[in-house]
């Protein structure tokens, strides 16, 4: 028996199999709105066999966005695309989520095709960052802002009414994006925050700002519907975030309803020094997971049938999430099926392939 290919039930709600699409941005949305190209892009994954597709790093606010060509969720007009993403994905059998994100002083970036270089708030496609300190990303860069408590109200009731208008185009699932260096990591890593005030110095006051968040978003969504949290487990940085935080930080986001820790790494010191290979971040989900007793999601360098089933088998993850393999194959689902002898629906139209 297959363990990528059984079922999971969290809440009332079931994933048909492990496999999850790790949110990716795309870089291809104008103000925030989806198009037909994350119609196909995150509908072909459904037709492929995911169990689960999390729709890349979604702004609760415009600021919050990474460059200007990010998704949103700001404003109502968003919700009439991402509904038909939705009720596609539904129509293959397979679950969506949504991340909602806002990048702090990693905002306010050029596209990647473009350099991906800082742009200046003055400039075309600029504007002013924020975030825990007035600390740039990197050096040379305008600084960002150090929030106030009444800009840390914003992002709180930003977060409260992007996942009212998740609940209204009918997600499966919620992530909230606390990894990677965006704002809520540059809260609790004591690498980026600086601050003397609740929201600084100390572990519990690091973590308050995601906890509060949180409690919210938690508040906000069908208590049946599950709510992930992706973390950066450690920042692979000498006097910085570590993976015994992170089981900390996990054992609290238990306490407020979050059901699962998608465990990630890095981003938050631009020249850390992160050994990747194959696998190299699911002894982190595995630690969290046992140490947290909580479930997990094992992402990086997960590329094949094989591995994913070892993670599992092992009781390191239970969850897979895949980001640049399922760029590379769509249907990598069904691949997998094949590769480990499991008997999947294929869809309708693509039977004929199933022999």
């Amino acid at each position: 028996m297959s363990l990528l290919f059984s079922p999971l039930k969290i809440k009332s709600t079931t994933f048909k199999n492990r496999m999850v699409v790790s949110p990716m941005c795309m870089y291809s949305s104008a103000d925030g709105f989806a198009n037909n190209f994350h119609l196909v892009h995150l509908g072909s994954r459904a037709v492929g066999g995911m169990g689960l597709i999390i729709q890349e790093a979604t702004a609760v606010s415009p600021e919050g966005r990474i460059t200007h060509g990010d998704m949103g969720i700001w404003k109502d007009e968003h919700i009439v695309m991402q509904k038909q993403i939705v009720d596609f994905v539904h129509s293959q059998d397979a679950l969506i989520g949504i991340q909602l994100a806002h990048a702090g002083r990693k905002a306010s970036y050029q596209l990647p095709k473009d350099g991906a270089r800082k742009i200046a708030p003055e400039l075309e496609n600029g504007w002013q960052t924020v975030s825990s300190s007035a600390l740039p990303f990197r050096e040379g860069e305008p600084a960002p802002l150090a929030m106030d408590l009444s800009a840390i109200e914003k992002v709180k009731n930003d977060y409260a009414i992007a996942t009212r208008r998740a609940q209204e185009a009918g997600y499966d699932v919620v992530e909230i994006h606390a990894a990677h260096g965006y704002l809520f990591h540059q809260y609790y890593s004591p690498l980026a925050n600086e601050r003397t005030d609740e929201y600084g110095g100390s572990f519990e006051n690091r973590i308050r700002f995601l906890l509060e968040v949180t409690e919210i978003v938690r508040n906000e969504w069908p208590v049946e519907k599950p709510l992930f949290v992706r973390i950066s487990a450690t920042d692979w940085t000498e006097g910085g975030w570590t993976i015994e935080d992170s089981v900390k930080l996990s054992v609290e986001l238990k306490k407020l309803g979050v059901d699962l820790i998608d465990t990630s790494s890095g981003g938050n010191v631009p020249k850390a020094t992160i050994p990747s290979e194959p696998s190299y971040q699911v002894p982190f989900a595995a630690q969290i997971k046992k140490e947290a007793n909580i479930l997990t999601g094992a992402v990086g360098q997960i590329t094949t049938a094989a591995q994913s089933e070892a993670i599992l088998k092992e009781g390191k993850a239970d969850l897979i999430l895949y980001a640049r393999e399922s760029l590379r194959q769509p249907y990598f689902s069904l691949h997998a099926a094949r590769e480990l002898g499991v008997d999947v629906n294929w869809p309708l139209q693509y039977q004929r392939a199933k022999i």
